[in-house]
């Protein structure tokens, strides 16, 4: 008997998102190659928002986001890896959504 599919629905102020994939290799401003390999600091990382709690305030699902992928709690729903952190842990949202407090940068 095949398992029933369950709808998830994200809770308070948590976040559901899905890891972009790496580019592998990037290049510097000054035209250098950075292997994917190359340890730099900490690099945070952009993520997919699959899923919002109720209490979540600026994020919505479909928005790109910024965030340390080391703090967080990795889940996998059906054959999918996901992470799932609070709003707060959130640095930055990319979004199509025009906002009145943007920094003028653009991806």
């Amino acid at each position: 008997m095949p398992e029933p599919k369950l709808e998830i629905q994200m809770l308070h102020d948590r976040v559901l998102v899905r890891l972009t994939p790496e580019e592998g290799e990037r290049r510097s401003t000054g035209g250098i190659v950075i292997p994917a390999t190359a340890q730099v600091a900490k690099r945070l990382a952009w993520g997919d928002v699959h899923g919002v709690g109720t209490s979540a305030r600026t994020v919505r699902v479909g928005d790109r986001v910024l965030f340390n992928p080391e703090d967080q709690l990795e889940v996998e729903v059906h054959g999918q890896a996901y992470l799932v952190m609070r709003e707060r842990d959130v640095h930055a949202v990319a979004t199509e959504r025009s906002t009145e407090h943007g920094t003028g940068l653009y991806l």
